[in-house]
């Protein structure tokens, strides 16, 4: 039996912090800018820093642990 919770973990903070679909910090006219379509590097930056913080919070500390099979 493998353990999914990392990966829908991973799948779901990938669709959800993907710069410029739902959200984006910071925009490029104020500090959140929602359903923009339209991204720089420092929001790219941002969100990828977003992401690595909440994936090891989620794997790490809280183990979040599903198991299929």
């Amino acid at each position: 039996m493998a353990d999914w919770g990392p990966i829908f973990v991973a799948v779901l903070l990938f669709a959800l912090l993907s710069p410029g679909l739902l959200f984006q910090i910071p925009g490029r006219g104020r500090c959140i800018e929602f359903c923009h379509f339209q991204t720089s590097g420092v929001a790219i930056l941002v969100h990828t820093m977003l992401y690595f913080a909440l994936i090891c919070l989620f794997t790490f500390s809280i183990r979040v642990h599903i198991w299929l099979g």
